[in-house]
């Protein structure tokens, strides 16, 4: 197999450049679909022990990322989405582990049953091909799906953002060594070689057929027009408008903890609160010292009236914060009366990706967990649980908000499909 293009910053001819990467990943798609779980786990130990080993190189790649972004005056929280550390690279490494430990998805027989003419039928787990994962700021992006794609026997191809492009090199270096070490074909992980924003739409068309699903991990507008452009399916969410509902059977103490951490642990990602809602109720008890405490945290907050009374130092809220995502330390506040007009609220308000209770009542939680609609929902737990990681899937390739087969964290059993295998006794039909 030809070895996939080196890395350049531009190219005279795009489109050739990316028919040919996409014929390369679909070639590497099947033998990928045809190796075996060692040869596949081979290559992820070969992985991590490379990323361990290139520790140095990755971030010092991503410190030069950094600096260019800082001058050009990007905001704190797209900064530290893109910046990488010791810890954060480590937590890579970690990951690439226990994708490798997972069981292997693919050739899982999900299903089998018996017809009345002797026929039996089974339905067994497939890859889906070969996957394209447009991404913006986070180069970790590049490790996690490059390795669950591997582990789910499918190829893909990975267009990071150009604030990103250094990182993602180092990092993408450490994938096809993994690959190489295990005689795996370097196509199965293709890194878009040039910054040249117009590599976006070219993937978005399908390339000829060479992309077989689309999976955009950025911002709103990012998001956006990948839905509104792309020829194949995506696995997407637009935005991640998260709500954490203190209900006025909550612990004081356990809310406050779980409202700083979902707010403030990392505001940037999209598990982040955005905003918080109070059970009237309870106002009197808990609001206050919620307001007060993320204030003296750093974050803004933005408030409907009720909450604005409770400490000077809150903002009005308009009518566009309710749907806002801030990415950023700020977010909006309302008391609500009880837990029906918080469900109404979300449920006009919300992105359909990740909503808490805080609750010591299990009916009130119980309710908030069945009819809250969206990938993920949580008692008496912070939003930022909202990762593949967390759920012990080693990594995520996204959080997908749509009601197909991939909803919340798409791993590595998530990126596959299924086919039938039917087998007879030499069965025809009347």
């Amino acid at each position: 197999m030809t070895a996939p293009l080196k890395a350049i910053d531009g190219t005279a001819d795009l489109p050739a450049l990316m028919t040919d990467l996409a014929a390369q990943a679909r070639a590497a798609a099947r033998v990928l679909a045809l190796a075996p779980p060692e040869q596949k786990n081979r290559a992820l130990e070969a992985i991590e022990r490379a990323i361990r080993a290139n520790a140095a190189a990755i971030l010092a790649a991503n410190a030069e990322d950094v600096a260019d972004v800082r001058a050009a005056g990007a905001t704190s929280a797209f900064i530290d989405r893109l910046t990488l550390t010791p810890a954060r690279v480590e937590a890579m490494a970690d990951g690439v582990a226990t994708v490798r430990q997972i069981p292997d998805p693919v050739g899982t027989v999900t299903e089998s049953w018996r017809r009345p003419n002797g026929m039996t039928i089974e339905r067994v787990r497939v890859p889906l091909g070969v996957i394209g994962v447009i991404f913006e700021s986070r180069p970790n992006v590049a490790a996690d799906a490059g390795v669950l794609c591997l582990k789910s026997g499918n190829a893909v191809i990975l267009r990071g953002g150009s604030d990103s492009f250094r990182s993602c090199r180092a990092i993408h270096d450490c994938l096809v060594q993994g690959l190489r070490e295990a005689g795996l074909p370097e196509a199965a992980i293709t890194l878009v070689p040039t910054r040249d924003r117009a590599a976006v739409g070219l993937m978005l068309t399908g390339l000829n057929g060479g992309v077989d699903v689309i999976v955009p991990r950025g911002g709103k507008s990012l998001v956006a027009r990948v839905e509104a452009e792309a020829r194949v399916p995506v696995f997407a969410h637009l935005e991640g408008v998260n709500h954490v509902y203190v209900d006025r059977s909550a612990d004081l103490e356990m809310a406050k903890q779980i409202v700083l951490n979902a707010k403030m642990r990392r505001p940037g990602v999209c598990g982040a609160a955005e905003t918080l809602l109070v059970d009237r109720a309870g106002a009197a008890a808990n609001l206050k010292p919620l307001v007060e405490m993320l204030i003296d945290a750093g974050c803004e907050v933005r408030g409907d009236d009720a909450v604005q009374k409770v400490d000077a130092r809150v903002k009005p809220a308009s009518d566009e914060d309710w749907d806002t995502e801030y990415e950023d330390a700020i977010i909006s506040a309302k008391v609500v009366d009880g837990l029906d007009a918080a469900l109404a609220h979300i449920q006009h308000h919300g992105s359909h990706h990740t909503d808490a209770i805080v609750a010591e009542d299990a009916k009130a939680a119980g309710k908030f967990l069945s009819e809250v609609d969206s990938a993920i929902v949580l008692h008496n737990a912070s939003t930022q649980f909202a990762d593949g990681g967390e759920f012990g899937f080693g990594a995520e390739i996204g959080i997908a908000t749509g009601k197909f087969h991939a909803r919340g964290p798409v791993g590595a059993e998530q990126l596959t499909s299924f086919k039938y295998r039917v087998h007879g006794t030499g069965q025809t039909r009347p």
